[in-house]
């Protein structure tokens, strides 16, 4: 009787009414806060922290008066309870940047619904970051201090150079902060001076007035030094991007470790990056391409900067696909071949002729490349690194045998938010040109590709000239340099071979050594041909 009086009470309370705390917060903020909700089904992918809240996962947003452009926002699910705050935009295909979720608000509530004191934050633990990195140090004071989603501020990008800072703004809200950004970049206590520098396509879409996004450049700034890994260079602030790709770094220094007494090429080679690099990691001979006059009037003065002889550096304007294609016509090869070319594919919506262009870059790059040489190729297309497909393809449309030797992206201070994988921009391939080997009596014999029975003898055409090690009967071959068939015995060029890491008398297919002592090439329409070594 007591436990039914009991349950009879309960049953009459009214529901209890459960708030979250950014309600809370919001409920006592002087200006009313506007609630996006999400539609069904939506919810999840930004509970587990994907920051752009695109137009098409909202079902309405509950305010009045509505929202602005750069306004503050709940964003919450089907039963209108929060999952996060961000600042929203009434123009742009992303509705809502989440700046944080409901938990993290739980645990530390002091930049719920508060901009300024969230910029504050992220920027010191984006400052401590760097530190743990080792950034800046003695050897390097160009690095990247914010990376938008990686360090959860979305739309802006802080490059610090030496005492500037440059700022790249991304987003509507970033303009609107912008002078507390500035404030916070300048209580770092290293900064002298501030560039800011508008992203003016990208702030279009976001419904931002062009008339009012002045670059802000410093003219006593316009060119500065800095250091990079021990490596000079003369920057301009007007340049490309914020006027340094601080983000191959690491891929820059790699270069530098391969390049000892190495031939290198470095096309779109901008203000000389990875060609600086080779000529410090002592390359034999390094040219750089690209088109740009005020590029490459600043690489030539890097040449200087870092002391470099002339003789073994130097830069050439030219359009890439025209040197390459003039350099294949001549037969003319490197042992290192490096292709940065500038972003083809700014929008998915162009990546399928944007893949076209990249596989015809990487096609020639690949010609160019020694056999056992490699070549480095890059893409900082966001659409087309996430796709894949600027790569494939361009192999066998030059003819070349390739293996993958290392991949990489952006430097560490360039940090991505797995929430978010659109941010892995940069993709960096190191590919290595595939030798055919074949060991006749302990000795290499370095073939291409297949001969012709319309010749007599026959004929092969072999990766390089080199020297055969027997005197040969009925064997010509055909020279890679000039296409003209001559005499073994007049190849005087030797080939410095590595030393055998085969067993004795094993072949690599498709060639096959036959007890006659000939080299036998299996055609793929059923016949043979054999190459005949006399003794």
């Amino acid at each position: 009787m007591l436990l039914s009086s009991r349950l009879t009470r309960c049953l009459a309370l009214p529901p209890a009414t459960t708030t979250t705390l950014l309600q809370d917060i919001a409920s006592i903020q002087p200006k009313s806060v506007a609630k996006v909700i999400l539609k069904k089904g939506k919810t999840q992918l930004f509970r587990d922290g994907s920051p752009m809240v695109y137009s098409g996962a909202i079902d309405s947003i509950i305010g009045r008066p509505p929202p602005k452009t750069g306004d503050v926002v709940l964003v919450a699910d089907g039963a209108q309870k929060p999952i996060g705050w961000g600042l929203y935009n009434s123009c742009s295909m992303f509705s809502v940047r989440l700046m944080q979720l409901e938990e993290e608000v739980s645990g530390d509530p002091s930049c719920a619904l508060n901009v300024e004191k969230l910029l504050e934050t992220r920027i010191d633990a984006a400052v401590n970051l760097r530190k743990n990195l080792g950034l800046p140090s003695a050897n390097t004071n160009a690095y990247r201090l914010v990376n938008s989603e990686g360090d959860r501020l979305s739309g802006l990008i802080i490059d610090v150079f030496g005492d500037i800072a440059v700022v790249a703004s991304s987003a509507a809200w970033v303009e609107k902060y912008k002078e507390h950004i500035k404030k916070c970049i300048s209580g770092l206590g290293v900064i002298n001076s501030i560039v800011w520098r508008p992203s003016t396509d990208i702030l279009k879409e976001e419904g931002l007035d062009m008339a009012d996004l002045a670059q802000e450049v410093p003219g006593s700034t316009e060119r500065v030094k800095v250091v990079e890994n021990g490596v000079s260079y003369m920057i301009s602030l007007d340049g490309q991007k914020t006027g340094f790709y601080a983000d191959q770094r690491e891929n820059r220094q790699f270069i530098s470790t391969i390049c000892d007494g190495q031939k290198v090429l470095d096309m779109c080679c901008y203000t000389g990056g990875f060609a600086l690099n080779a000529a410090c990691g002592h390359a034999s001979d390094v040219i750089g391409v690209d088109s740009s006059s005020p590029a490459l009037e600043l690489a030539n003065q890097n040449i200087v900067l870092n002391n470099l002889d002339p003789k073994r550096i130097s830069f050439l304007k030219q359009d890439a696909t025209s040197f390459m294609r003039n350099a294949a016509s001549r037969n003319e090869s490197w042992d290192i071949v490096i292709l940065d070319p500038p972003k083809l594919a700014p929008r998915r919506k162009v990546l399928q002729s944007a893949s076209g262009m990249y596989r015809n870059l990487n096609s020639l790059a690949m010609r160019l490349t020694k056999p056992g040489g490699f070549l480095m190729t890059c893409s900082c297309s966001g659409a087309m690194t996430q796709s894949g497909q600027f790569l494939p393809g361009a192999a066998s449309m030059a003819g070349r045998k390739i293996t993958l030797v290392r991949q990489t992206g952006a430097a560490c201070d360039h940090p991505i938010d797995p929430s978010y994988p659109e941010g892995a921009y940069l993709t960096n391939i190191l590919l290595r040109r595939i030798l055919e080997l074949a060991i006749i009596k302990d000795k290499y014999i370095m073939v291409k590709a297949t001969a012709s029975t319309k010749h007599k003898p026959p004929t092969a055409r072999y990766a390089m000239p080199m020297k055969l090690f027997f005197p040969p009967s009925q064997l010509a071959v055909e020279s890679t340099s000039n296409c003209t068939s001559l005499p073994v015995e007049k190849l005087k060029v030797s080939l410095n071979i590595l030393q055998a890491t085969r067993p004795q008398g094993t072949i690599v297919d498709p060639f096959t050594l036959l007890s006659s002592g000939c080299l036998r090439h299996s055609h793929p329409f059923g016949s043979s041909i054999a190459y005949h070594f006399g003794s």
